[in-house]
Parts: structure tokens; sequence; C-alpha cells
């Protein structure tokens, strides 16, 4: 019975799993066929293939651009990366690979210390191998598993140059005490010790299209020193650089901790079970799609899956946040990395190997990196020049005194090196991407995936944000939630079981609801005898004899008496979509669905209006189902919008004030598109989640108003990072440029700051949102 949009129920489908009234929709340009507008209900909302229904009521046209696929003929490979210890390093790797003749692209990650090469010719990979092993950062396979091995190895071997170093010093100064001349030798030795790594990396990377690295103004500052006779200054410069890159790594590695947590939620094995009923223990990677696997109690999922046994419990809080277990029953989705709780279970891989919920989170924050916010951009672009300059303007503090005013050489030499140290950009480069890696993987946890630093700083600024209805504000699937009866004869239980034989077999998500709730309700359902669409207006069948029709009431010709019509306008008003039920000719009662609010959006609204957001609902819906869900959530709505009225309206709301929308239809698209910034819920559709710069993974919607505030955060914390960088800078390139600093106090300013920087940056890690 294809009804309008007035509360009304579909029925133009045959009753069968495979059929449908709505063609489905084949994606190539994609090019979305227009929904069939008289087929759908205020909460037909598909959720599989065969709904007869678009994402919501007559929303027709949206074009999805489907991403592209990699250049043809282009070879790929990945790799993980060693020794990497900041954002910086990452930088240096990706300017050698790149300059490797034949490399079409190179992207390094630091959040998952991973290497992808593009390139027309195979050989150019073990070239590769070897650029990144004389630049200082070794490569690994990328299926081998913590391979980074500074994690593994002990505090000793780790620091093994910096305890020697100090050993040097120790001993160094004791021969100070007893002979200054000897004392000198000693700590001449033992900072050219120390360099000797320094310099060698300092090398490296300068043949490698670095020149102006940190290293090499280290290499410049201490032998400059040695030249003046600053023996122990030298010494004591080179152990506070090798201390504060060791804090730097530290201080990185915490950052990437969120990531990482992420990576080791996959076990390496798994207990397959056989075709022929034997196991056998084999590794996660060679786990296939249709594979049977028994995990027992306290193990991990290694993939996902769906679940065969009847029911079991489990922990997803390391994916969700979520600390109550979950319960699931036979054929539930799993997620990889969840635990199960209470008993031994048998499960069915859906998963391909590197695509299941995991992988996909890891790929879309390797992803986000490489999309870096405006104001990263800047800094990156600022510190190329930066550098260069200001060994330049040390040069002229040098040269210029002496030269110009028969300064001493010696006074000045020692100036410009002090200049040198703390001119380096470490602390302002990192100052960004230290805070950025570490709001990503915050929000990462917390089950909110934002793509990269652009999207995290847009969403610092949003002002409105629109929300889909169906399947975003609401749960995307009808129930049924009344079931009047309107004769003494009839009961509830009647009135329902009578309903679903009728409905039973069709694919419909009315129908669907009608009878799922017969089932809760512990009824047996036969199907109908002489089942038959009356088209444009319901369905009727036979059941014991009786003749049974459901009609919505703007379709049924008969007589509705007065009573029967307000019960069903206060069911209307209530956002639902109402049905007759006849017996043998006779209305006997009422059955009315909706599609109910998720239980976490009214909270989410409220949070977000309290951050000062103004949220709007945008519907395809009739006036009087928007209205009543709006009611509930006390937000302003516009109904009746296709996906081009959509665009318009979110183009309306962006011109005027940042604008986010949040949605999870291939409907949604073009407006998340349109937006500032589009928020995907996780269980969309693929299109929705690509088109997203931001994404609730675990179909959150709470999640929202701690994204935003993490974003605001994470600006601020930007900011201070770099008025702490900048700031230190100004203050000891005056007190050097007076000769009132050193240059041991020089390189602890530019290390100082830099572990300042990036100690402020993982206290995004503890981010909570405040209590509103």
């Amino acid at each position: 019975m294809c009804t309008t949009h007035k509360s009304t129920h579909c029925h133009d489908h045959k009753h069968n799993p495979s059929s449908s009234c709505c063609a489905t929709p084949k994606i190539s340009t994609i090019k979305a066929e227009s929904a069939v507008a008289d087929c759908c209900s205020s909460v037909d909302k598909p959720t599989s293939s065969d709904s007869c229904c678009g994402s919501e009521p007559g929303e027709s046209d949206p074009l999805v651009v489907i991403p592209q696929a990699s250049e043809k003929g282009t070879l790929s490979r990945s790799w993980l990366i060693s020794d990497m210890d900041c954002p910086s390093c990452a930088a240096k790797l990706k300017k050698a690979i790149l300059a490797i003749p034949d490399v079409v692209d190179a992207n390094v990650v630091f959040a998952t210390e991973k290497l992808t090469v593009r390139t027309n010719d195979e050989l150019v990979f073990d070239v590769v191998e070897s650029v990144a092993r004389t630049t200082g950062f070794p490569l690994t396979d990328i299926n081998a598993k913590n391979t980074s091995g500074n994690a593994a190895q002990p505090f000793w071997k780790k620091n093994a140059l910096l305890l020697l170093l100090v050993a040097f010093l120790v001993i160094a100064t004791g021969i100070n005490i007893v002979n200054k001349e000897l004392g000198t030798i000693a700590f001449t030795v033992a900072g050219l010790f120390g360099l000797i790594p320094i310099g060698r990396k300092a090398i490296r990377l300068a043949k490698n299209g670095s020149p102006f690295s940190i290293e090499t103004l280290m290499t410049v500052a201490a032998i400059g020193a040695v030249y003046l006779g600053e023996t122990v200054e030298a010494a004591m410069v080179i152990l506070l650089f090798m201390l504060g890159e060791q804090l730097e790594g530290y201080a990185s590695a915490k950052a990437r901790s969120g990531v990482k947590a992420l990576m080791d939620l996959v076990p390496d094995t798994a207990l397959r079970i056989n075709s022929d009923g034997t196991k056998e223990e084999v590794a996660a990677s060679e786990l296939n799609v249709g594979d049977r696997v028994q995990v027992s109690p306290g193990d991990r999922l290694a993939a996902d899956a769906i679940l065969l046994s009847e029911f079991a419990s489990f922990d997803e809080s390391a994916l969700t946040g979520e600390s109550v277990p979950v319960d699931k029953k036979a054929n539930d989705p799993l997620m990889a990395g969840s635990i199960v709780n209470d008993r031994v279970i048998e499960i069915q891989i859906t998963s391909a190997q590197g695509e299941n919920a995991i992988d996909r989170i890891l790929h879309l924050i390797e992803e986000a990196e490489s999309r870096k916010a405006p104001l990263e951009r800047f800094l990156d672009k600022f510190s190329r020049w930066y550098t260069p300059a200001m060994m330049v303007l040390s040069l002229l503090v040098i040269i210029i005194p002496p030269l110009m005013f028969g300064q001493s050489w010696d006074t000045w030499i020692y100036r410009g090196l002090a200049m040198l140290l703390i001119a380096c950009p470490c602390a302002l480069v990192i100052s960004t991407p230290a805070a950025i890696t570490s709001g990503l993987a915050t929000a990462a946890k917390r089950g909110a995936l934002i793509k990269g630093g652009a999207a995290l700083e847009e969403l610092g600024h949003i002002q409105n944000i629109a929300f889909d209805k169906t399947g975003t504000l609401t749960q995307g699937k009808p129930v049924l939630t009344d079931i009047r009866v309107l004769t003494e004869t009839e009961t509830e239980e009647s009135i329902l079981l009578q309903s679903a034989a009728v409905e039973m077999g069709s694919s419909h998500p009315l129908a669907r609801a009608v009878v799922v709730k017969a089932q809760e309700q512990g009824l047996t359902v036969i199907e109908a005898d002489n089942r038959e669409t009356v088209v444009g207006k319901g369905i009727k069948g036979t059941v014991n004899d009786q003749h049974i029709e459901l009609y919505a009431p703007q379709q049924f010709d008969g007589e509705v008496i007065p009573e029967i019509e307000s019960q069903i306008t206060f069911l209307e008003q209530q956002g639902k979509t109402v049905v007759l039920v006849l017996i043998n000719e006779q209305i006997s009662g009422l059955l009315a669905w909706r599609d109910e609010l998720r239980p976490d959006a009214k909270m989410a609204v409220e949070k977000l209006v309290k951050l000062g957001i103004k949220p709007i609902m945008l519907t395809g819906d009739n006036e009087r189902a928007a209205k009543a869900i709006a009611a509930e959530l006390n937000i302003d709505y516009k109904a009746g919008l296709l996906p081009s009225d959509k665009v318009k309206y979110v183009e309306q709301l962006t011109a005027n004030a940042k604008t986010a929308m949040v949605g999870d239809g291939i409907n949604d698209a073009p407006a998340m598109k349109t937006a500032s910034i589009g928020i995907a819920m996780g269980g969309g559709t693929d299109v929705a989640l690509e088109t997203a710069d931001a994404a609730l993974t675990h179909n959150r919607l709470e999640e929202l108003a701690p994204m935003v505030a993490l974003s605001k955060a994470t600006l601020s914390n930007i900011h201070q990072n770099i008025t702490l960088a900048l700031g230190l800078k100004a203050v000891f390139l005056v007190t050097s440029l007076f000769g009132i600093t050193g240059l041991w106090v020089a390189v602890l300013a530019d290390s100082g700051a830099t572990a300042l920087v990036t100690l402020n940056a993982l206290r995004l890690l503890r981010f909570k949102e405040k209590a509103q």
C-alpha cells in the first residue's frame, strides 16, 4: 500500500526476502536512482539492500563521488619505521625518500610509524630501504609486530651512548680537578665522542636533502666551542642535546600510545576450526573471510566476525570506552579486539586481512595525519626559511662586530654560536603536530575519529551543527510502539498475531517490525493464506478463516468514525506511522510505528547547546513527523527536504557561520561535503564515511560535544605551545646577543622548550570534558 508521507505504511512489495519495490541503485559514478516517493513512510529507513525505501522519504538524486583508485601501473609497498622520535624525523625521512629517482609518492605517518612508497620500478624498494637506513631510520616488514626496537630494549642498551658520555664527563671532571691541562684534553675527548654520532647523522641528513637540521647546528656549535677552548661547555652542550633527544623520544612515544594501544588489540594468533572439526592455531594474518574460529574467555577477537554461538558477553571497552559488558546473540556482528567474557564461543570471520574495525580506524588515522591543519602547514613553510635565515643572522653576528667595530673575534664567535643553537626551530615545529597527534589519539580512544589537523582545527570553530534525522538522531529502524484495540472481540495479542501473519515474509522495515514484536512477546507466527498486495492501498490475507486487511488511513475507502479519527490524529502528532487493522471488513485495531530517538540524542543536543553551538534538524520527512521529533529535542528543524535542498540550506548556514553536518546515508554525503566539516555516524554508509571529515565510530552522539570541546582544547594547547616556543627563543636570543647566557643555556633553552611543548601537548591525552 504505497501512500503519501503523512504517517503511512508502504506495501508495494512482494512478500519474499529478496524483493523490493525500489531498485537498488548501482554505484559507478554514482547517481542514486530517484526514490519511489510514495513508497516510503516517515520511518521507512532501509536496513538492508532489499528495503523498500531510500535513506529518507522523498529523498532522491544525490551525486556521490567515489574515491579514485591509485594511479595505474604504480607499485606500492609499506614498512614500519624504527628510531623515529618526533614529527620532524618523519619530515626528514620523507624528504630523503622523495629525493630517490622514480619514487612517485611517499607518505610517512608518525602516529603509526609507517612508511608507504609508490613507484613504477620494483627495484626502487631496495633503494628506499637503503636510504632509510643511512638516514637513521631502518625499516622492517609491515607485517612484523612490535619491531620498534626501542620499546623492547633494556634501559641501559637504549641509552648506551648517553650513559657512556656521562661516564666520560664524570672521569673528565675528576681528571680536571687534579690537572687542568689533562682535564681540558679529557673534556675534548668526551665532547668528540658524543659528537661523532651527531655529526654522522648531520652528514647523512645533508646528503639526503636536510642540510639545516638540528644535528647540523649542534655539530657547528660544538666544533666552534672546542675551537674557542670552551671544551667543558662543548661537552655539556652535547650531553644536554642527547638528553633532550631522549626526553623528546619518550614524550613522542607517549603521544603515540593511544594509537599503539589500538594496534596491540588484535592478537597474533587464533584457534581456527577446520572443515573436519579439528582445531589448529594459526597466525591472525592467515584468517580468511568465512573461517570459523574458537575463542576462549579472556581472549580477544582477531578479526571482525559474527557470533555462531547462541549468546555471549563481550568487553568492548578498549574500542568504545563503554565499561559495561555488551551481550550478543547468534548472528550479531562482533568487532576485532573485543574480549570474550563468559564462555567459549565460535565465530565466523567477516573481515579480510587488514580490513577489520581496528585496521579501518588506523587507516583513517594515517589519512588524518597527512591532512595538516592550516596552522601546521604555515609553521612547516615558516621553518623552511627560518633556519637558513637564522644561520645567516648568526654569521652576521659573528663577523660584523669584529670587522666593523674592532670587537674580539672569540667573543662574537661564541655569541653567534649561542644564537645559532637558540634559533633551532625544533620546539616551534613540534608545537602543532605534537598537540594534534595527542588530540587525534584521544578522540580515537573515545570513539570519535577526526581525519587530520585541518578537520580538528575547523571543528573547534563551529557555531552551527545540522543533523540528519533518520539513522542519525533516530535509530534508523521503525519500532512498533502502539497496538490499539477498537472492538470488544479482539485483544492486543490477537491484533498483533493476525497482523504479523499477514506481514510474515515481507522485506519491508515496518512489516519486519510487526513480526519482531510478535516474536518478542513469544507468539508463534504463521503465514497468512491468500496474501495479496492491494496496489497503492495495503495488504490483505486470511488467518484462521478470518479476512485480515492492513490499510493506511488515507487510502481506506470506507468510513472512519470520529472516535477512531481522533486516535489516529493523536498518534500521528507524535510522529508515528499509523495503519488500520480490519478483520472481516470491520476496523478492529490500529498499529503505530515510530523510528525512536537514539537514547543519547537529547543529552548530546543539550551538551552542544551549552557549548554555544546551535543545533538544527534537516530531514526529508513530513512536517508532522519532523515537528514531533524536533519538539522532543527542543531544536529547530527543516522538513520535506530533498538532498539538493539540504545542500542549499547547509550552504546558507555555512555562509554566515562555521557549520558541521552530521549524517549517515548516501543522501547526506553532498550536504556533509558542503558544510565546513562533515561528521559521519560510524554505522552509516561507506560513502558517508568517506565523505566525512570526522566519524563517530561507535555511533554515540553523546561524543559530539566532547569532540568539539577536545578540538577547542587542542587549539588552545597549540597557541600555548607556539607562545612558549617563540617566547623562550625571543628571551634567550637577546640574552645571548648581549653575552648574558652561553652555549649550554642555549641548548638547555632549545631542548627545554621542545620538552615543555611536548609535555604540554601530552596533557591532551588525559583530556576530560568539563562538567557542564
